[in-house]
């Protein structure tokens, strides 16, 4: 059984507060972005996206299988979808959040 989208915003919000690097913006999409870029989003279904670098993206996948993120229908590039399974292992979201919010930060200011 899934979990439902505020289950899964109070999950994303507690890892997000307990990061001093970012917070969480947006009312109704909530998400985190920092040096212009998003790195991190909850979309309408109550999936969650975080961003990664190339080498990140592999790692993932081959830790936990990188499923492709969509946003109103769209395959968000370079993000990995976070399975249902992880979503228990805040100490995981809490990494690959930060690694997110690195990656965003090594890219050129937009």
């Amino acid at each position: 059984m899934s979990a439902t989208r505020e289950e899964v915003f109070q999950l994303y919000k507690k890892i997000v507060d307990a990061n001093p690097n970012f917070e969480l913006k947006g009312k109704t999409m909530p998400y985190t972005s920092a040096n212009g870029y998003m790195f991190s989003q909850l979309n309408k279904d109550g999936q969650l996206g975080i961003r990664l670098s190339k080498a990140d993206i592999l790692e993932f996948d081959k830790n936990f299988g990188a499923e492709p993120f969509l946003s109103y229908g769209a395959v968000m590039r370079e993000y990995v979808l976070i399975p249902d399974a992880l979503l228990s292992n805040l100490d995981v979201l809490a990494s690959c959040l930060q690694k997110g919010f690195d990656y965003v930060m090594s890219l050129p200011p937009k």
